[in-house]
């Protein structure tokens, strides 16, 4: 192919990081193959069928809008043109096992403010208060240096941070750990145990993550949406949209290795050996895969080998489609049991399913309001669990009990099932390791435990010249909206390195830009 003709990327992995990825990069001209294991789109915004009915089974919040906002403007397009979004009112319902008062948190911190003060004191209100305050300073601190930017260094944050932000991270305490911190801002453990929680967004316990991790409660008040047609609808859309753009989307392809020569990442084989070229190759998978060797060994240095104990939670996962009675669900909902602490011990230290675990519950069918659905309706209930799935099987001899367990706090918390003439679709680690080699069933990569924990992740380039990154194992971190972001700095990488080997200039797209450097200053 002559240096002029248009350059070709491959795309391996079609979750939200490697759609984007494809998306933008169809959109500045350059002719994408996205390749993909599953038969359709979405990796882990992944749906399941239960008595014919479609049910989210993995992410099921939509946030940081402004993300994807700006992705579908460099492609030309708006999300309104683009998805049906609902904001929501409730946040989330929380109850406690054997308590009356459930506490919900709201798209208003005053209301929310008002909640605490009538479920706990006048004086949690005005810590819930101090604590959103602080929240948004982190949040604001960190958008720029961290979540905007490239992967950073210590050295490198300390410097974008400035003396403000600097003075707001030393605010939190040295190296203070989220559990901490919240200790100094509530006194009712119920309510320690609720904002705890944010650290699992990440995949790492409470008492480990760091307290920068409070930044998730300004991210949940900036806005939470319901999807029409649920979280798979996002992947879906993103797919027709790179599709409308020239990508040549192949599902039901599994990539056997990715090709090297000459040091370099030049195509990938797929599973039945047919071989595709490209000039470059983004991976939108768990990082380790590649670390692992299973996409070949000459792509085992493209990233550090993560060791097993720095695994973050995975879960197991049960999607039911029956009728609910006793307990006014909204759309997220979380049961905690008496002994938090618990929960995180049994998983990262005596990798065991927790024998109190808390249960959240997302049901598909609910708003903030209104009467529930008159027949069965779609629920997808979540437990932490150990990321052992490449060690044991989770057979039913040990998810049978943590099944009744957590059955059994929903009605000590008011939330009764029919009784088991529905069907039930479970996923445990070991069925996560499976439909995302590598992982061991980690959900989220890296556990987000320490300080440094957050520059340890792989950045959007590999070692290997070519090769790029995307998806919730790299910078900045898990989660739809940070997937999706991977997927923008891996297309601004690849186009950046497609530049500078080529005889080729990027093709303007209508509502988007012409040159790799806009995509940098749209970050800025």
């Amino acid at each position: 192919m002559s240096r002029s003709a248009e350059p070709r990327v491959i795309v391996v992995g079609a979750g939200i990081g490697g759609l984007v990825s494809a998306l933008l990069l169809a959109s500045r001209g350059v002719a994408v193959t996205l390749v993909e294991a599953q038969p359709e789109p979405g990796g882990k915004m992944r749906r399941v069928a239960v008595d014919g009915a479609w049910i989210d089974a993995g992410p099921t919040v939509f946030t940081m809008r402004w993300v994807f906002d700006e992705i579908l403007a460099m492609a030309g397009t708006t999300l309104d043109q683009t998805l049906q979004l609902s904001p929501l009112d409730i946040l989330a319902r929380h109850a406690w096992r054997g308590q009356p008062d459930t506490l919900d948190l709201h798209a208003d911190p005053a209301r929310s403010a008002e909640a605490i003060a009538a479920f706990s004191s006048p004086a949690e209100a005005r810590r819930f208060s101090a604590f959103c305050r602080q929240a948004r300073e982190v949040y604001n601190a960190l958008e720029g240096p961290y979540i905007r930017g490239e992967r950073p260094s210590l050295l490198g944050l300390g410097r974008s941070l400035g003396p403000r932000g600097l003075a707001t991270l030393a605010g939190l305490g040295p190296f203070a750990s989220l559990w901490r911190s919240l200790a100094t801002h509530f006194h009712d453990p119920r309510l320690q145990q609720l904002f705890g929680r944010y650290a699992t967004y990440c995949g790492a316990s409470p008492w480990q993550a760091p307290a920068t991790l409070m930044l998730v409660a300004q991210v949940e008040l900036a806005g939470v949406w319901g999807v029409k047609g649920g979280m798979h609808a996002v992947a879906q859309a993103f797919a027709a949209l790179g599709e409308g753009r020239g990508v040549t989307s192949r599902y039901g392809c599994p990539v056997q290795r990715i090709v090297v020569e000459n040091g370099r990442a030049t195509g990938v084989e797929l599973a039945d050996g047919e071989r595709l070229q490209a000039d470059a190759v983004v991976f939108n998978g768990d990082a380790q895969a590649l670390a692992l060797g299973l996409l070949g060994e000459p792509v085992q240095r493209a990233v550090p080998a993560r060791k097993p104990a720095q695994r973050s939670l995975s879960a197991v996962t049960w999607a039911i489609h029956a009728r609910t009675g006793g307990f006014p669900l909204v759309r997220h909902n979380v049961f905690f049991d008496d002994d938090y602490r618990s929960e995180f011990d049994d998983i990262f230290r005596r990798r065991r399913l927790p024998q109190q675990g808390t249960v959240y519950v997302c049901a598909q069918d609910r708003s903030d309001a209104g009467p529930a659905p008159a027949g069965p309706e779609r629920l997808l209930c979540l437990v932490n669990a150990p990321a052992d799935g490449d060690q044991r099987r989770f057979d039913p001899e040990e998810t049978d009990p943590c099944e009744h367990r957590s059955l059994a706090l929903l009605r000590h918390c008011g939330l009764e099932l029919a009784p088991r003439a529905h069907q039930v679709v479970r996923t445990t680690p070991h069925d996560f390791n499976r439909l995302f080699p590598g992982s061991a069933g980690a959900l989220y990569g890296m556990a987000t435990h320490g300080w440094m924990s957050s520059f340890r992740r792989p950045g959007s380039a590999s070692a290997i010249p070519g090769l790029f990154l995307a998806g919730g194992s790299v910078h900045p971190g898990p989660g739809v909206p940070m997937a999706a972001l991977s997927g923008w700095r891996a297309a601004e990488a690849t186009m950046a390195a497609l530049a500078s080997t080529r005889r080729w200039h990027p093709a303007a797209t209508s509502g988007g830009t012409s040159t790799p450097s806009a995509m940098t200053a749209a970050t800025r």
